[in-house]
């Protein structure tokens, strides 16, 4: 199948690693451009360095106001045009809902929320009809995860944004959706399945838990999140897709 992602341009946010590289990698494998950020010009670099000339790496911080401009001329100066993005930052630090201070709220806010909010609405005013804006967000949009209180109170916020946001954009042939990552074999999996002090009785109890059984790769979450953005999915707009093996249980 064609997705149509030939000579594309995306950018792709918190894309040294994880979920984030592999949809990087599964854009340029399809043809695309990929402009990706990291936290320094070292690891980006580094990683658009893996993936070839089609990847240009760009230090930026999410909470930085002036970041989303600068991305974006980036975008244009190197490839000459910007036809999607899919914002994709840090998870926030674990916690109970009285165990996370201000300050860990307040960081949290202005990178994961402020800062997707910020380079959301950027690209909107760049992309012309065709244009995608996607947000990797969380399966705590639909249901709370015990330990991750700061990314329940600010992952169906940044939902709901994407969803008033799709109903502004549509009429220009601009889509917004989420993609809903669920168990996936990251590094950040790694660091939730060790607070518990037992990393493989959790794993363990966690896929029993999923219908297929497993945790799942971060290429099959790449593809799908590749798939969503690109023009092959021209008409899925306005919608939170679960990459979670079946772990949720509701329609």
């Amino acid at each position: 199948m064609d997705l149509g992602l030939t000579d594309r341009t995306y950018l792709v946010t918190g894309a040294t690693r994880g979920l984030g590289f592999a949809t990087a990698r599964e854009l340029v494998a399809d043809g695309a451009n990929v402009v990706l950020t990291g936290r320094t010009q070292e690891s980006a670099a580094a990683a658009a360095a893996s993936l070839g000339e089609r990847a240009l790496g760009v230090a930026a911080d999410n909470a930085d106001p002036e970041g989303p401009g600068r991305l974006v001329a980036a975008a244009r100066e190197r490839f000459g045009r910007l036809d999607g993005v899919l914002i994709s930052v840090g998870g926030p630090p674990p916690g109970g809902a009285l165990d996370n201070t201000d300050d860990q709220w307040q960081q949290a806010f202005e990178s994961v929320f402020l800062g997707a909010v910020r380079l959301a609405r950027t690209a909107a005013a760049e992309l012309a009809e065709g244009g995608v804006i996607g947000f990797v967000l969380s399966g705590s949009v639909h249901e709370p995860i015990p330990g991750l209180t700061v990314s329940n109170g600010l992952r169906p916020g940044l939902a709901g944004f994407a969803k008033s946001l799709s109903v502004e954009l549509g009429p220009r042939g601009i889509r917004v959706l989420g993609v809903l990552p669920g168990r996936i074999a990251t590094d950040r999996m790694t660091q939730l399945d060790a607070l518990s002090g037992d990393p493989e009785g959790s794993r363990a109890r966690n896929s029993a838990a999923i219908p297929l059984g497993r945790y799942g790769t971060p290429e099959e979450f790449g593809r799908a999140a590749a798939f969503l953005l690109s023009p092959a999915a021209s008409y899925v707009t306005g919608v939170m897709v679960p990459v979670d093996g079946g772990a949720r249980h509701g329609f």
